[in-house]
């Protein structure tokens, strides 16, 4: 006879998974305010190959407009800003020979609205993530019934996992909603 939990843990490993992507991806949406995770997708030629920004250079918030970027290498302050520029930030970095500066811009009410569309999109990436583990689970939990699992044990599996779906869904539109609200406050 199989055991359930194993399906019951696939599924939520997924689920998580998907919640914990999203919340990743949410963290890159610039929100108006100065966040350096905008910067993760930022990739810098550093000596023949491409490292992560933070790993060339220390990145602070000094106030809520502007992101400092301070290399621990004087060299790197060309690759650095190439990088920035060529990047989807859309932001023109400043150098003054001692630090990187980005000034954030306050949004748009319509760059507001752009951002808020995003997050659902995002958010929906995520629920059908979470639809397809729930689906996959199901799906093994039904076929694990012809390999001797009794059907109360599989209904109550399926009952389960339909919880835990619950429980990523509603953390999933907690997100979106927690996102929203920061890009929509002026």
């Amino acid at each position: 006879m199989e055991d359930v939990k194993i399906y019951l843990d696939n599924a939520e490993e997924a689920m998580e998974l998907a919640a914990m992507h999203l919340e990743e991806t949410l963290g890159r949406i610039r929100a108006g305010k100065a966040n350096v995770h905008i910067l993760d997708a930022v990739r810098v030629d550093s000596y023949g190959s491409m490292v992560p920004l933070s790993n060339v250079a220390s990145l602070a918030t000094p106030d809520a407009r502007s992101i400092t970027i301070k290399p621990w290498d004087k060299s790197m302050f060309r690759p650095i800003e190439k990088a920035i520029i060529d990047s989807s930030v859309g932001i023109m970095p400043e150098n003054n020979g001692e630090v990187i500066r980005l000034g954030i811009p306050p949004l748009t009410e319509e760059r507001r609205r752009e951002l808020t569309k995003q997050c659902a999109k995002e958010g929906e990436t995520a629920k059908v993530s979470i639809r397809n583990a729930r689906r996959d689970a199901i799906d093994k939990l039904k076929k694990s019934v012809k390999n001797g699992v009794p059907e109360d044990v599989e209904k109550d599996a399926e009952e389960k996992v339909q919880k835990i779906h619950d429980k990523f869904i509603k953390q999933v539109d907690a997100m979106v909603e927690a996102k929203n609200k920061e890009i929509m406050t002026v």
